[in-house]
């Protein structure tokens, strides 16, 4: 997926771009993050605040990580704010699933919607997915945001309807 992602237009004309840390079960982003990074994109990471809402910062390599709340790894670069996420022309986000009209299944926290209904419209939101997590329907409430792909092993990327 770190290729597919890498290897999207979008992420190519990107400056900034807003990335997460992967956990547990989770796609991989270690490599992806860090290879975003090195070309010379500005990467920006979740922090998790108490509210659940997200603060973002940069990312300054593998040793910019902490410790964060329940296993996560957060940038401990100054803080930029919620509102951070606004400067970010792509945003790689996670699932635990994802259908085919771009509602995404999270955690249940609601930290990510809440941040996706910060991103501008025009900008690329993509779920990173195992092949079998692209389902045909998953619940989607009234602040679920939608994501605008998903990119899985095999599958690469597919892009949801506007």
């Amino acid at each position: 997926m770190r290729d597919t992602v890498l290897g999207m237009p979008e992420t190519g004309m990107a400056g900034a771009i807003a990335a997460y840390i992967s956990v547990g079960a989770e796609p991989e982003t270690n490599g992806l993050v860090f290879a975003l990074w090195k070309r010379g994109s500005y990467v920006l990471l979740p922090v998790l605040q108490d509210d659940s809402d997200l603060d973002w910062a940069s990312y300054e390599g593998p040793d910019s990580l902490a410790p964060g709340p329940f296993g996560l790894l957060e940038p401990t670069e100054l803080r930029r704010g919620p509102d951070a996420i606004r400067s970010a022309d792509l945003v790689i986000v996670p699932a635990l699933a994802a259908d085919r009209d771009g509602n995404r299944l999270g955690r249940g926290g609601g930290c990510y919607d809440r941040a996706l209904a910060r991103v501008g419209a025009s900008v690329p939101t993509v779920a990173l997915l195992y092949d079998h997590e692209l389902l045909d329907e998953v619940p989607a409430g009234q602040h679920d945001q939608r994501i605008r792909a998903v990119a899985q092993p095999t599958r690469g990327i597919t892009r949801m309807p506007a």
